[in-house]
């Protein structure tokens, strides 16, 4: 498994959102530079984001969840073209970073 996985759960159909674009970012000066991307299975989950079991550099990183393609498959009306979830790797450990998603509006929280 990953170091870092997410989980992508559509509560306003109250089921995973399989199929979103998900680019995990190293954060570089003032901007961001991409280290790993990859589409949640049919659970909603990305277990597999980085392929390489050497620990992540300590630093702030960024998971981009790119939600307009995910929303515009079945035709929903959106607010949030893509959400961004900063955080901050302070360890070795692994990290959960799951994301509540819904057309209007989201939420995140460390997961486990």
């Amino acid at each position: 498994m990953s170091q870092i996985t997410t989980h992508i759960l559509d509560t306003t159909k109250g089921r995973p959102a399989a199929g979103v674009t998900i680019a995990l970012r190293r954060q570089a000066g003032d901007g961001w530079q991409e280290i790993a991307r990859g589409v949640t299975n049919a659970d909603g989950r990305l277990t597999d984001l980085l392929i390489d079991k050497t620990p992540l550099e300590l630093g702030i990183y960024q998971m981009k969840f790119f939600t307009r393609e995910y929303f515009a498959r079945d035709g929903t009306a959106h607010f949030y073209p893509f959400v961004e979830i900063c955080f901050e790797v302070a360890t070795a450990e692994h990290y959960h970073v799951p994301l509540l998603l819904n057309p209007f509006g989201y939420s995140t929280y460390r997961g486990s």
